[in-house]
């Protein structure tokens, strides 16, 4: 990693994304911080007097991604680390009609937006040799939780998503 780390972030204006922000700023990382919701996400920025740069994307939404990407890697270069953060949690139910829509939802946000994360990145940080992929998950990837059948899917297909993505990088850097 070189001695200031750039560091690119999902669902960066909220949560566990917003304390990453945080802590990285701490180091005095350069962010490349991304969410939904940009108005949040630049009072962040500002508070945390960081450099880098925000971006307005929808993990669900590749072109989104593929845009900040392309400004970050243009402006900065391939990050040192990339935490593919964004995801959601809601209550569903296998009986609900209406919740099929919603399961679809979490399964694209929190699955399909961690690879749509990662694919930009990988090409350059295996050219340069180096980098860290970080997906979150959770222990309701492991043992379902009642009312979160979507979640718990989504967590448990993250984890296996991760588990082969480290064994397809092994050795790359």
């Amino acid at each position: 990693m070189s001695s200031t780390p750039k560091v690119f972030i999902t669902g960066a204006s909220s949560g566990i994304g917003a304390a990453l922000a945080a802590r990285y700023a701490r180091k005095g990382a350069l962010l490349g911080l991304c969410a939904r919701r940009l108005e949040p996400l630049q009072a962040l920025f500002t508070e945390l007097g960081c450099s880098g740069a925000c971006y307005r994307a929808d993990v669900t939404d590749s072109a989104s991604l593929q845009a900040a990407a392309g400004d970050f890697l243009q402006r900065f270069g391939p990050p040192d680390i990339v935490i593919a953060n964004a995801g959601v949690s809601v209550g569903t139910s296998s009986e609900a009609a209406e919740d099929l829509a919603v399961f679809r939802k979490v399964m694209d946000t929190n699955v399909f937006g961690m690879a749509a994360t990662f694919q930009p990145f990988v090409s350059p940080m295996r050219e340069r040799a180096s980098g860290t992929l970080v997906g979150i998950a959770s222990v309701a990837g492991f043992r379902g939780l009642p009312g979160g059948g979507a979640y718990s899917a989504s967590k448990a297909a993250a984890i296996s998503y991760l588990e082969s993505l480290r064994a397809e990088l092994h050795g790359s850097g």
